[in-house]
């Protein structure tokens, strides 16, 4: 289930796209139908092995379109190894917050997409987020956790310094939330409760199946309760 809208950031066979932060590659994967190059970019050397072997499966699927190029770097957010311009869309979901220094994460991210390009940054919505702080610490006090919560205009004026131009946002996966209030309430680091198991399964249910009626109920909940808000920019041309 994807966050970023592909069609917002032109995403076209052959263009080349960077997944900052990729982790376990949904959206590499999904870029990669749609016969882009992509280059998906992580800290975690675990995670990139498993999208190297899921790209792999892919390829012997048939389920990438053929020459479409790709690769999985292992790599620092704040000094990213890509030349000025080097890709034609970016994507960072769910990263920025992670990041103590993410105006300099944003700066890297505006310096290799090229000019005319687009750029997608997703961040936890700023009420959703609140709550799972409030119920547990250990949703955000742990190594690696989260590091800020976000409201918007402070992310778009962010975004703006970076020299970027808005196009636009919007907020998913508003199913998402309850979990993680679940998750929370009974503690974070005990997903095997009940009832957490029981909306998981929900979940699993809604990426794999997806039926009209509940799509239909995201949709209509996302500008309410979403977990993710999602932010579009563009490069402006030279």
């Amino acid at each position: 289930m994807l966050t970023v809208d592909f069609d917002r950031l032109r995403l076209e066979p052959g263009r080349r796209l960077l997944d900052m932060g990729c982790g376990g590659g949904r959206h590499a994967f999904a870029a990669l139908k749609r016969g882009a190059t992509v280059i998906a970019l992580d800290h975690s050397e675990g995670e990139l092995k498993e999208v190297r072997h899921t790209v792999a499966a892919m390829v012997d699927a048939g389920e990438v379109p053929t020459g479409t190029g790709w690769g999985a770097v292992n790599g620092d957010a704040l000094r990213l190894p890509f030349d000025d311009g080097s890709f034609d869309a970016v994507v960072g979901s769910e990263v920025l917050e992670h990041i103590g220094d993410d105006e300099g994460a944003i700066a890297e991210l505006a310096r290799v997409l090229r000019p005319g390009g687009r750029m997608a940054v997703t961040v936890p919505t700023r009420w959703p987020e609140r709550i799972c702080w409030a119920l547990d610490h250990n949703y955000h006090d742990t190594p690696g956790g989260h590091v800020r919560i976000y409201r918007q205009h402070e992310l778009e004026l962010k975004l703006e310094r970076a020299g970027l131009l808005l196009r636009g946002s919007h907020h998913a996966h508003a199913l998402h939330s309850p979990y993680w209030w679940i998750r929370c309430a009974g503690g974070v680091d005990r997903p095997d409760r009940l009832l957490a198991r029981r909306y998981h399964d929900v979940l699993v249910w809604q990426l794999t199946r997806n039926p009209r009626w509940l799509a239909a109920l995201d949709r209509a909940l996302n500008p309410v309760m979403g977990k993710s808000l999602v932010v579009y920019t563009e490069k402006p041309a030279r």
